[in-house]
């Protein structure tokens, strides 16, 4: 396969070109990657719901010798991804184009924005939106050391547009509490890029078994809290710096919020006219002269 291309990458532009079975596998894979693949080639296939020999015959044709040459890869490929900060930025230092960082970081966002939205399921975008619009679902959302910020900040919008939403510490010893009230049905929002954490597994594991939906936010690698999830939203977040951008995820989010203030306009208008009137009456705002 063309160095050039990321395994992920060259298996979407194979799809034509597969059989029926082949494309089966494909699919598998890409929706689950590349967690789908990490494991031995007997799970990988029953999970698909194909033939050992299906999975051979997919590696052969995305120009590997066989499954293990192609987890090998892929295998490379993650670890690369997953790099500290100081490697990543080692990564952008070297032969990044003679232009004003604002250009290039502005560049590599837009491309991060636009592979997003390309990529995700419009049925599963809406299915999660329907998910967090439930009245009869309580909202938890969690994020890991860099993420928090983002859970903290749908927390406090959709606090606005429907009730019972809590936001989750990534400290353990809050978590008894919350999952004491949590019911099944229950929608816990979790985000986690990599480096992967965890206490976010941890959390996820453990809401599942209270019954809870799941919906994760997570990066084109996909953090294992995946396997667990419900529904699961990819964003691409490389950058020229030592972190990954979040800009995509915020721009999920944001998107989330939206959707559900439409499913629930007629609850959300009231409760945003009763806040703007605590608002008045507490002169929390400054007002304009």
């Amino acid at each position: 396969m063309d160095a050039e291309i990321s395994i992920e990458d060259g298996m979407r532009r194979a799809l034509p070109d597969l059989t029926r079975a082949e494309r089966q596998l494909a699919t598998h894979i890409l929706r689950n990657y590349p967690v789908a693949a990490l494991g031995s080639i007997t799970a990988l296939a029953k999970a698909a719901e194909v033939s050992t020999p299906t999975v051979v015959r997919l590696c052969q044709k995305l120009g590997y010798k066989g499954y293990p040459d192609y987890q090998s890869a892929l295998r490379g490929e993650v670890e690369a991804m997953l790099l500290s900060p100081i490697a990543k930025h080692d990564r952008w230092a070297g032969g990044v184009p003679d232009t004003h960082i604002l250009n290039r970081f502005a560049d590599a966002v837009v491309s991060n924005l636009q592979a997003t939205l390309g990529q995700i399921d419009h049925a599963e975008f809406d299915a999660a939106a329907a998910l967090l619009a439930d009245p009869d679902r309580a909202v938890y959302a969690m994020g890991g050391r860099i993420t928090h910020a983002l859970a903290d900040y749908f927390v406090t919008l959709m606090k606005v547009v429907r009730p019972s939403v809590t936001l989750l510490s990534g400290l353990s010893n809050t978590w008894p509490p919350a999952l004491l009230d949590m019911k099944r049905g229950d929608v816990l929002l979790v985000f986690d890029i990599r480096r992967y954490e965890n206490t976010v597994l941890q959390l996820v594991e453990l809401a599942v078994e209270q019954g809870a939906e799941v919906i994760l936010v997570t990066d084109r690698w996909v953090s294992p809290a995946a396997q667990h999830a419900r529904h699961t939203l990819s964003c691409h977040i490389e950058a020229p710096s030592a972190w990954d951008s979040t800009v995509s995820i915020t721009v999920l989010v944001e998107t989330l919020l939206a959707s559900v203030q439409t499913l629930t306009w007629d609850q959300t208008e009231s409760r945003l006219k009763r806040l703007e009137q605590l608002y008045d009456r507490s002169r929390f705002f400054r007002r304009v002269r």
